[in-house]
């Protein structure tokens, strides 16, 4: 993992977007940066509005103003189809796979190449070898195997694929390993870090901060609605990071004492805190 540098420009960039449910301000004026190449991390609370923030990159909300910027464009994102469009795809907690069909098939789920009006089972079966292959998956015996009988590492796997299937060049993980073990965890990170290598923008949410350090070039973290931190992975420590997350504020990182004391749940009415969050993560 090479060091990022300051001068190479974001893939992606949100500038001070904000996102409301009636009167629960759930963003507020958050500025995010991806970059091609690099695996950044983001990360906060639960309610501290990832979800939400995701959400919007992805279509599902549109951001009520701020400025969406991609690749340099300045660009408008009202559906999860303008966001495929431009080459930015999510693979959710729950990976969205059917147990009864096979990898091929989930692979191609919803976009089926077809042939004389009929499905054309050769070209999708040697895309997905040439993407497993791509990003040097040999834990599957074969891409015919039902999903339902996948270890879950191997069903993140073929989730991920999918992912990239598409030309895709932004590529956004929730908690990727939340539920694998220590041997299948590992397997996934090695495949974040190799979907990074290999050119795209990797957005990993996580609450793991081992996992976060292990792959991560950048750090982002929000707390209550905000972005507090976006910051190199090498250049802080994991106990500045769980300041950031529980606090706000760590040293000269983040929000100054005021503005921390502020937004703290226990000080503030903003309903924005966790405990009234209309998000779960």
């Amino acid at each position: 993992m090479s060091a990022p540098t300051a001068d190479v420009p974001a893939l992606l960039s949100l500038r001070g977007v904000n996102k409301s449910f009636g009167a629960v301000h759930v963003l507020q004026d958050v500025d995010f940066d991806a970059h091609a190449g690099q695996v950044t991390a983001l990360v906060g609370d639960n309610g501290a509005g990832k979800s939400t923030l995701i959400k919007g990159i992805a279509g599902i909300y549109g951001f009520d103003h701020g400025g969406y910027v991609f690749d340099g464009e300045h660009v408008t994102v009202s559906n999860p189809k303008q966001a495929n469009a431009l080459g930015i795809e999510v693979v959710y907690q729950d990976l969205a796979l059917c147990d009864n069909l096979d990898i091929v098939h989930n692979l191609f789920l919803g976009r089926e190449v077809t042939k004389a009006g009929r499905l054309d089972e050769a070209t999708m079966e040697r895309r997905a070898k040439e993407t497993l292959a791509g990003l040097s998956v040999r834990t599957v015996k074969s891409i015919r195997q039902q999903v339902a009988s996948l270890s879950g590492g191997q069903r993140q796997t073929v989730a991920i694929a999918r992912s990239v299937l598409w030309n895709s060049k932004v590529v956004i993980l929730d908690e990727p390993t939340a539920a694998l073990g220590v041997a299948q965890t590992e397997q996934v990170l090695k495949l974040v870090r190799r979907l990074a290598d290999n050119g795209l923008a990797v957005v990993l949410i996580s609450h793991n901060l081992n996992d976060v350090f292990e792959v991560a070039d950048r750090i982002s973290v929000l707390y209550l609605g905000r972005c507090v931190a976006q910051v190199v992975a090498s250049d802080v420590t994991r106990n500045q990071v769980v300041e950031l997350i529980t606090s706000g504020r760590s040293g000269d990182l983040g929000l100054g004492a005021a503005a921390a004391l502020a937004a703290s749940p226990d000080t503030a009415t903003d309903p924005t805190g966790p405990l009234n969050a209309v998000e779960a993560s």
